[in-house]
Formats: structure tokens, sequence, C-alpha cells
């Protein structure tokens, strides 16, 4: 487990305190995780697989895919409980607050803005 916990964190390109600090450890934690002195519990476990979308299974036991195919629902569900638990000055629920006050107007001029960048051609070199 030791090697797959590793590959989480750096396939998320996380220092071992900013991955202790997403599932809740400290960085030495992570550390002890990884050069196989010290096993996760079943909380920290659970919460690597929730935070990073792994399957439990391959954390585990190395079996089968690293990640978890989520529908659009459960990735929205995901990242709004993330935000939730943040607090209310962090950004992100900060702009689902904005996006929950939209007219439906408003909607569709997010769309079509959206649409716009979309389309934008990248600047030449030097600007």
């Amino acid at each position: 487990m030791e090697q797959r916990i590793r590959a989480i964190r750096k396939a998320q390109k996380l220092t071992q305190a900013e991955f202790g600090r997403r599932v809740g450890v400290k960085g030495n934690t992570v550390t002890n995780y990884e050069i196989g002195l010290r096993a996760p519990s079943e909380a920290v476990l659970r919460s690597i697989c929730r935070e990073f979308n792994v399957s439990e299974r391959w954390l585990r036991t190395g079996e089968g895919e690293m990640t978890v195919q989520r529908s659009a629902g459960e990735e929205v569900s995901a990242f709004v409980g993330d935000a939730l638990s943040r607090g209310e000055e962090d950004f992100r629920l900060r702009c689902l607050r904005g996006l929950a006050r939209l007219t439906e107007e408003e909607w569709v001029l997010l769309e079509q803005l959206a649409a716009k960048i979309g389309q934008k051609k990248p600047a030449p070199e030097g600007r």
C-alpha cells in the first residue's frame, strides 16, 4: 500500500504535507505511510479514496483501476461537499453561492460568455 499512497500523492503533484492536510493527517504521518512504518487507519483510507476519487480495492490490494468513474452528479456533489466543508470564506463556496443566485437570463448570458471564451484564439507570443 505504501507505493500506492505515494503514487496517488505524486499523481496529484502534492507534497506530503499537502496530501496530509487533504486527508486529515500531518505530513510526517504521510511519510510513515509511504515508507511502511505506519498503516493508515480505516478513516484515513476512506478519506484518501473520497478525496482523490481512488478505488478502495485498488488502494488496499493493487487490483483493478486506480480511480473510480463518477457520474456528473456524483462529481458535482463531491465538489459541493468539499466546498461546504472548507467554510464560508472559501472561494469555491462563494462562487457556488453567486451561481445559485443567477436568474435564468443571467445563465443564458453566462453560457454565451463561456462559448465566446472557448472560441478565442491564443494571444501571439510576447503578449
